[in-house]
């Protein structure tokens, strides 16, 4: 692998932003439909997705096996690198840290998520319409919401940090004042995109996800 691992890195770089970055972008809008039009908004979002043509190929290669890819790739990456935000205290290097930090609980927080939703779905144990019910007891538990908390800012961290690193890596933005640019734009996108998660899970606290499946199948 080390003689090829300018390609791998290129491949991981894309993969972190085409399709992942996408998928990061597309999930927070669904979610975020909870806090801006509540159950029936979220679970539109949730049924929408599973509408589109052709959704399991579309979730194994654009989604799971990018992201076994990135998450594997990107651990043995950060297993590789000297984190030395001390020794060399810059801003940019700081942020190098805290990205190979935060892929390591991203990965980590991703398969979590997973497991509580989507293959709990896959295995039956709940349904679609019950995913509204399952974040509302994650969100009400005061340990997980602290959990998915750290885990959505990493995530989006992670994410925005990255999306810098992927425009100088694919000459994108080459002159250091377009780097400077764009870094201040990648951290907008970390606020924005955090603000929308964390509206979103506070939003997945109220009562009336309780009984999420119940009303759904009440407005159908």
């Amino acid at each position: 692998m080390k003689g090829n691992s300018y390609y791998w890195r290129k491949l991981h770089s894309l993969l972190g932003v085409i399709p992942l970055g996408g998928f990061i972008l597309v999930h927070v809008l669904i979610n975020f439909q909870s806090f801006e039009r509540g159950p029936e908004g979220f679970m539109n979002g949730v049924h929408l997705v599973n509408s589109l043509p052709l959704k399991p190929l579309l979730e194994i290669f654009g989604i799971y096996i990018p992201i076994l890819f990135h998450g594997v790739y990107g651990l043995y990456m950060a297993y590789q690198s000297n984190l030395n935000p001390g020794k060399y205290a810059y801003s940019r290097n700081l942020a190098f840290t805290l990205q190979r930090i935060t892929g390591v609980i991203t990965f980590i927080f991703v398969f979590w998520h997973f497991f509580n939703t989507r293959l709990q779905v896959y295995l039956g144990t709940i349904t679609h319409d019950d995913l509204g019910s399952t974040m509302h007891q994650i969100a009400t538990n005061p340990i997980y919401f602290v959990l998915y908390v750290i885990g959505v800012l990493s995530a989006v961290f992670h994410f925005s940090n990255g999306l810098w690193a992927f425009m100088i890596s694919w000459g994108i933005t080459v002159s250091p004042r377009s780097q400077k640019v764009s870094s201040k734009i990648c951290m907008g996108v970390f606020v924005l995109v955090s603000l929308l998660f964390l509206l979103s899970l506070i939003a997945f606290r109220g009562d009336e996800f309780q009984g999420t499946a119940s009303l759904v199948l009440a407005l159908l």
